[in-house]
């Protein structure tokens, strides 16, 4: 069936009519739950908008300990960290990612997320926090991006698609996560697919890179200073490829 050119209109206008009144709808959702700022970024010379809690550290009162106990998971999806904010700029400045299908793991609040779509890539937004995933899909929302959002806990990968790009900001945070999170890079890349993880320096890290290397990735790292905030973050996103295993 072929739709007229004023029929595709009248489409486009009531999709755009929907998606405005669920940013609205959204925004006074999480605006009842939460105290939350919005904050301008600027990739690539286009400008963003990105919500977030104004205080992450009011939501531990939350976290009963028998919520605490079962998963140890502390709130830390509820604040935008340098290193997404670097990812985001290094991939508006540094990559390709037009028609390509991206993930990203422990995405918070989605900004490279956002920033991906933006830059022509199909993405898959996930995160452990069905909360997170709230404000992932305003921000996609609020600067005009299209995203699928999805609940992945990287201990347990469920996703059986594999991608072209994998993007992650600072989740090498705890050791028990180390092994987890390179599985689950394993698991969700395509044989050739390359991943990029952002990390202020832990040295948690170096772990991380051993762990990865036994695993059969190779690790090209990028060296980067966030100079946005109150102080200055030095920043390493490490690019991993599968090794060739041709003889």
């Amino acid at each position: 069936m072929v739709v007229s050119p004023s029929k595709l209109q009248v489409i486009m206008e009531i999709s755009r009519e929907g998606e405005a009144l669920e940013l609205r709808l959204l925004h006074t959702a999480l605006a009842a739950e939460y105290d939350l700022t919005e904050t301008a970024y600027t990739f690539g010379a286009r400008s963003f908008s990105f919500l977030s809690v104004l205080d992450s550290y009011a939501l531990l009162d939350r976290i009963s300990p028998e919520e605490f106990v079962k998963d140890e998971q502390m709130p830390y999806w509820a604040e935008i960290w340098p290193s997404a904010i670097t990812l985001s700029a290094f991939m508006a400045d540094e990559l390709s990612l037009e028609g390509l299908r991206v993930v990203e793991i422990g995405a918070g609040v989605g900004m490279a997320s956002v920033v991906a779509a933006w830059k022509g890539a199909s993405v898959l937004t996930t995160d452990y926090s069905l909360e997170a995933l709230r404000f992932a899909r305003y921000n996609a929302l609020q600067n005009r991006v299209g995203l699928q959002c999805e609940r992945l806990d990287w201990r347990l990968v469920q996703c059986s698609e594999q991608f072209d790009l994998l993007f992650a900001a600072d989740v090498l945070y705890e050791r028990v996560n180390l092994l987890p999170i390179v599985t689950a890079i394993d698991k969700l890349l395509k044989p050739d697919g390359v991943a990029y993880i952002a990390d202020p320096r832990r040295r948690l890290a170096e772990q991380f890179l051993e762990l990865a290397a036994e695993n059969n990735f190779s690790i090209t790292p990028f060296q980067r200073r966030y100079d946005g905030g109150a102080k200055s973050v030095a920043v390493t996103i490490y690019k991993m490829t599968r090794q060739s295993t041709a003889q």
